[in-house]
């Protein structure tokens, strides 16, 4: 089974930035399928643009824009490419990264798929920072990322088991976003009372309710940003925001650019 090095993935690389730690990685997908192999580092692999399936000894993943999977270090696994283009944004990690900064943490082995739309914002925000190629590219990344584990490692705040209708109602807000909903309707799908369910939110999705459902929304967006047939506003009301401006306002609050800005960006290779 072959291993990879640090910064060597299967396609076309555009760029590469080498941090203390870290490398980041802006790849186009260019085999149709690659075989079993695994990576000498851990790393998140972030798709852009396009599809991907990966699989590994327990689980397939169907990736399509948006998509972010973190592999532990020699994770082995697979890659099957569909027909068209497919980009993807790698970040790699090495040992003394997480020893020196996240000495108590334990990172999750083998592979994991991850939907939590908030980690998802700042991996653009990541890859946003590449774009900008500036000085503070190192601190900005790395600060960035903490945050990222901050949100994803159990350790870092009080951990409440899940009840089964928390999973019910993350699938509603992800599948759904584009709906008009309502805390009354959105109990009623999880059998819970509208009381207890505004009360007991923030323990399980660490934010209120709107600002959750503007994060899905917000992150749907970027999937349909290498659309170039779609206008800001067709893409806007698919993804549930009642105009333009009301999407150009949440989008600004959250990323620090505008939705023309950040796909303009996202275009440059």
């Amino acid at each position: 089974m072959e291993e990879l090095k640090a910064g060597s993935f299967f396609g076309q690389t555009n760029r590469t930035f080498h941090l203390d730690g870290i490398l980041l990685t802006d790849t186009e997908y260019t085999v149709d399928k690659v075989d079993w192999h695994y990576h000498e580092n851990a790393y998140f692999t972030f798709i852009l643009a396009g599809q991907i399936l990966e699989g590994n000894r327990k689980e397939k993943y169907h990736c399509a824009p948006g998509s972010l999977l973190f592999h532990n270090w020699q994770e082995p696994h697979y890659n099957i490419k569909p027909e068209g283009y497919t980009r993807g944004f790698h970040l790699e990690i090495q040992k003394e990264w997480f020893r020196e900064l996240l000495p108590d943490s334990e990172v999750a082995e083998g592979s994991m798929q991850i939907d939590n739309p908030t980690v998802k914002l700042l991996f653009y925000q990541i890859f946003k920072e590449t774009r900008l190629q500036d000085t503070l590219l190192y601190p900005a990344v790395e600060s960035l990322l903490l945050q990222a584990f901050t949100t994803l490692l159990p350790q870092e705040r009080k951990v409440y088991k899940n009840p089964p209708w928390v999973a019910r109602l993350k699938e509603l807000l992800h599948d759904r976003y584009p709906d008009t909903l309502s805390l009354k309707t959105l109990a009623a799908e999880v059998n819970i009372h509208p009381v207890h369910l505004s009360r007991d939110f923030p323990k399980y999705f660490h934010c209120s309710l709107g600002d959750y459902i503007r994060k899905v929304r917000t992150q749907k967006s970027f999937s349909l940003f290498y659309d170039k047939e779609r206008s800001l506003t067709e893409i806007a009301l698919q993804c549930g925001f009642s105009d333009q401006s009301h999407f150009t306002r949440s989008f600004k609050a959250l990323n620090g650019l505008t939705p023309s800005a950040f796909r303009k960006i996202m275009l440059e290779r």
